[in-house]
């Protein structure tokens, strides 16, 4: 029997099995190579929280953690996440309690419809790992990357400065404890 060229076409309908680590969980679902990540952890592994608004990666209510960096998964094919590790804003609760970002912008009324919101939460989340004491500029300067028609991102911005300086104050507490233990 040879091996010609149409055996390894695959076809439409045909489906695979895609494994990667959700919020901290091995899953694994099928689909087609043609879908996008986004539908793939909405619809076959039922993380609902990632929004898709444009399907063209501007408007970022789709943005996942893709091996800890936010990505648009609006972008991305599923069969590209085989064996990473995708984060959804799920992830950033993972007991039920809000984490001190979800929080600051409960604080702050950074929301209002919500859409957009799980995909800005993610943005930041990244944002403050790699920026943990940005300016008002620096924040406005993320946020650029997401559209919101509802909250006029000034409340977005307190709640992200809000948790970069508590987070400072936080750390600067620790050293002060761990300097006087010494």
């Amino acid at each position: 029997m040879s091996n010609t060229s149409e055996d390894n076409i695959m076809r439409q309908g045909d489906r695979q099995c895609i494994a990667l680590t959700l919020n901290g969980r091995e899953r694994s679902g099928y689909c087609e190579p043609r879908d996008l990540l986004s539908d793939f952890i909405r619809h076959e592994l039922g993380a609902t929280g990632t929004h898709v608004g444009c399907e063209h990666g501007v408007c970022g209510a789709c943005t996942v953690h893709i091996d800890g960096v936010a990505g648009r998964s609006c972008l991305m094919l599923a069969v590209q996440a085989q064996g990473r590790r995708i984060d959804t804003v799920e992830g950033l609760a993972p007991d039920m309690v809000l984490g001190d970002l979800q929080q600051a912008f409960q604080r702050h009324h950074a929301l209002q419809c919500g859409f957009c919101t799980a995909g800005i939460l993610m943005s930041c989340a990244d944002y403050l790992k790699r920026v943990p004491d940005p300016t008002e500029a620096q924040v406005r300067d993320m946020l650029s990357g997401h559209l919101c028609r509802c909250t006029g991102y000034t409340p977005i911005v307190a709640a992200v400065l809000d948790v970069a300086a508590r987070r400072q104050a936080s750390k600067q507490a620790g050293e002060t404890v761990e300097a006087a233990h010494a």
